[in-house]
């Protein structure tokens, strides 16, 4: 086993830490459901993310990416996933001002964390071109869900910090207001992330 953990952990952290569609659907989860949310989101991701490894492991995304024609419509897939969900979230954080908090709440579900990372190309391309490179020479399917097990104690260490942060300034400031702004934000990013994502 020549896997390079080491080596890996500096490639990963800018994916796991910066903000991307997961980081938002559970930055919004945490915000519309608190930790039960938040939990929710992350293992949606976190069985993307092992998703991810077995597929690369088992030389699948090697082949739907082979193909232009079977990888267009993967990619135009997640991108209306990822439109539908943006635009869940803006509604939900328009409509904030109208009912009470509680009827404000749309936490992802675990289903939709995992389609949500398991539809988008740049996960793809991540696990194909970058963690690949990290697996070894002679790289089977444990080598792979060993590194997804690290990008996924990475991630969920840090989006439980940002989680735990958000929730506690919710109890600070006004929820409802926090919750509108971070759905429609969140939202927005989404929508941004999607076109990106056609272009």
């Amino acid at each position: 086993m020549d896997i390079d953990l080491i080596g890996f952990l500096p490639a990963l952290l800018p994916v796991a830490l910066s903000p991307g569609a997961s980081f938002t659907l559970a930055i919004n989860s945490a915000l519309a459901d608190g930790p039960r949310g938040l939990i929710s989101a992350l293992a949606g991701t976190a069985l993307g993310i092992y998703t991810h490894a077995l597929l690369i492991g088992l030389g699948i995304t090697a082949a739907l990416v082979a193909s232009p024609a079977i990888f267009n419509i993967l990619k135009i897939t997640g991108t209306v996933y990822l439109l539908w969900l943006g635009i869940q979230l803006i509604r939900s954080g328009t409509a904030a001002h109208v009912g009470t908090f509680s009827h404000t709440a749309v936490p992802v579900t675990l289903k939709e964390a995992w389609l949500a990372n398991v539809l988008n190309p740049k996960a793809i391309l991540f696990y194909l071109t970058v963690v690949s490179q990290f697996a070894g020479r002679q790289a089977d399917v444990n080598d792979y869900l060993v590194l997804a097990s690290l990008h996924i104690l990475v991630m969920v260490v840090w989006l439980l910090m940002i989680g735990r942060t958000l929730t506690f300034s919710a109890r600070k400031l006004d929820p409802l207001m926090l919750k509108k702004w971070i759905n429609i934000a969140g939202g927005l990013l989404l929508l941004a992330f999607s076109l990106k994502t056609l272009i």
